[in-house]
C-alpha cells in the first residue's frame, strides 16, 4: 500500500475518533444542563405549592372578614325585630335574617374548604420538598460523574488532535486540502474502503471493473466515481 494512502487511512481513523469525541463533548454539557433543569423544576414545584398555600391563606382571611361583616349584619338585623310595628314588617325582617343565615353558611363553607385546601397543600409541599432533596442529591452525583467523563473526553481530544497534527504534517498540502474538503463535504468520511466484491464503502455504489483493477495495483489516490471519496482496497 502506498505510504501516502496509509497516512490518509490513519488520518481518517483519527478524524472519525475526533468526531465521536466532539459529539460526546457536546452531549455531556447538555446532560448536565438537563439535570439542572430537573432540579430547578422540582424547586419550582415547591415554590408553586407555597404560592398556592399563601393564596389560600389570603382567601381565608378575606372570607373571615366577610364572615365578620355578615355576623355584624345579622346582629343589626336581629335588633330590628324589636323595632318593627307590624306583622308584615316582622316577616320581612325574618326573611332578611334567613338570607343572612344562608350567606353566613356559604361563607363558613368557603372557609372550611380553604382550610382543607391548605392542609392538602401543606402535605403536597412536604412531598415536593422531599422529591427536591432526593433529586438534588442524585443530581449532584450524576453531575460529578458527567463532569469527570467530560474531563476525560477533553483530555482524549487533546491527545487525538495532537496525533492528527502529526499525521497531517506527513501529507503534501494539496492532498491534505483535498482530504479536508472531502471530509467536510462527505459527512466526516473522506476515505472509503471497497466492500467486496465491488461496492464503495461510502456511497454503496458499484465500483467499475476498471477502477477495481486500478485499486488492486494502487499507486496513486483514486476517487470513487460516484461520491468522490478516496477509495482503497484491502486484500
Amino acid at each position: 500500500m502506498d505510504a501516502q494512502l496509509k497516512t490518509l487511512i490513519d488520518l481518517q481513523s483519527v478524524d472519525t475518533r475526533i468526531a465521536a469525541l466532539d459529539a460526546e463533548a457536546a452531549r455531556l454539557p447538555k446532560e448536565i444542563a438537563a439535570i439542572h433543569a430537573e432540579i430547578d423544576a422540582a424547586k419550582k414545584d415547591i415554590e408553586a405549592g407555597k404560592a398556592r398555600l399563601d393564596a389560600a391563606k389570603k382567601d381565608q382571611r378575606t372570607r373571615e372578614k366577610d364572615l365578620e361583616v355578615v355576623q355584624a349584619k345579622r346582629s343589626k338585623t336581629e335588633g330590628r325585630l324589636y323595632e318593627v310595628k307590624t306583622n308584615k314588617e316582622y316577616s320581612a325582617v325574618l326573611a332578611e335574617i334567613e338570607e343572612i343565615k344562608q350567606e353566613k353558611g356559604r361563607v363558613e363553607e368557603d372557609i372550611l374548604l380553604l382550610m382543607e385546601s391548605q392542609e392538602r397543600l401543606t402535605v403536597d409541599i412536604k412531598d415536593a420538598e422531599a422529591r427536591f432533596k432526593a433529586r438534588e442529591t442524585q443530581g449532584k452525583q450524576e453531575e460529578s460523574a458527567l463532569q469527570e467523563k467530560l474531563r476525560a473526553v477533553e483530555a482524549d481530544l487533546a491527545l487525538v488532535r495532537t496525533e492528527r497534527a502529526e499525521l497531517a504534517r506527513q501529507l503534501p498540502a494539496p492532498v491534505l486540502a483535498d482530504y479536508d474538503k472531502l471530509l467536510k463535504a462527505r459527512g466526516g468520511l473522506a476515505l472509503a474502503q471497497v466492500i467486496k466484491p465491488n461496492l464503495c464503502g461510502g456511497c454503496r455504489m458499484t465500483v467499475t471493473p476498471q477502477r477495481l483493477q486500478e485499486l488492486r495495483a494502487q499507486s496513486a489516490l483514486l476517487p470513487c466515481e460516484s461520491c468522490g471519496r478516496y477509495l482503497y482496497w484491502l486484500a
